[in-house]
């Protein structure tokens, strides 16, 4: 099979079999779009003629390039997925990417902003901003609920229960977890309602046109805020969920608790914010304490 067919019918698989979300789709197809660009200047077409030593050259390309190493091993699970897909499909006698394993690289621990910051942008949307309502509702349901900004544009009115203070979350893989919502977001979420209509399958955030948010929507904002009262290096949506998880398990959470929350497979994913913890628990002790 020539390879950017394998390529099509492996990213139909993702998109219509595994329901990965089209942030993901999107991220695959330029990844092993990418890949397919290698092997023409290979002078390879059929995937058939695929081996272990042309897909470490691929990627010895990307470190030469300046690619770090984490982004290197996303495109390498990118094309170890296309590849097993291609193997048990019977398309390739076999898998080239079977025994590659991810390059070393030491894993940073993601950055986090305060509770105080949040406040602090609710008050510059209350001072500035035309529709503060809209402002908060994002910032409030991406830090109380930790939630993804692809979930975050995914809701709709009837996704939330007011009454029960619970919202319906449609995460990765279209698995749908119900969690909780606390007090301050309901009042944050009933102010936001008033400001529009909705029916209970339209779109539980929308912008000033009144169409369903989008993923750079919600970057724009939150960057935005986030560039007027924090230093941090990122200022991306996912910092607020990072920070929610940390501020749950300095808090107390139980691990597994927070695992659900934020709708991670494994609890090793959960893990890392367990050393974000440990770390401000010791920057803490360094600055406080007499003997440290």
């Amino acid at each position: 099979m020539i390879i950017e067919n394998l390529i099509n019918s492996y990213i139909d698989y993702i998109r219509n079999v595994k329901r990965y979300s089209l942030q993901t789709v999107n991220a695959y197809r330029t990844d092993l779009n990418q890949f397919s660009e290698f092997c023409k200047t290979r002078n390879k077409t059929n995937s058939d003629e695929l081996t272990e030593k042309h897909v470490k050259s691929f990627l010895m390309q990307l470190s030469d390039s300046g690619l770090d190493k984490r982004s290197i091993a996303r495109k390498l699970a990118s094309l170890r997925g296309m590849l097993k897909f291609g193997f048990q499909n019977q398309v390739i006698k076999k898998n080239p990417a079977a025994l590659l394993k991810n390059p070393h690289s030491n894993k940073k621990l993601p950055e986090v902003t305060t509770t105080q910051t949040i406040l602090n942008i609710y008050q510059l949307a209350d001072e500035a901003d035309e529709n503060p309502e809209l402002v908060k509702i994002i910032f409030e349901l991406l830090y109380g609920c930790a939630l993804r900004v692809s979930e975050l544009c995914g809701l709709n009115f009837g996704d939330i229960d007011l009454k029960n203070q619970t919202i319906r979350v449609k995460g990765k893989g279209s698995k749908v977890r119900i969690i909780p919502i606390g007090s301050k977001s309901i009042e944050i979420v009933k102010e936001y309602l008033k400001t529009t209509k909705h029916l209970t399958n339209e779109a539980l955030i929308k912008s000033k046109g009144g169409n369903r948010i989008y993923s750079k929507f919600v970057y724009r904002v939150v960057n935005k805020y986030l560039s007027k009262v924090t230093d941090i290096k990122k200022k991306s949506p996912h910092i607020l969920r990072h920070s929610a998880a940390t501020h749950m398990l300095d808090n107390g959470a139980d691990l597994r608790a927070v695992k659900e929350i934020l709708g991670h497979e494994n609890l090793s994913t959960t893990q890392i914010y367990t050393h974000v913890s440990i770390e401000r628990l010791k920057s803490t002790y360094k600055k406080s304490h007499p003997k440290s």
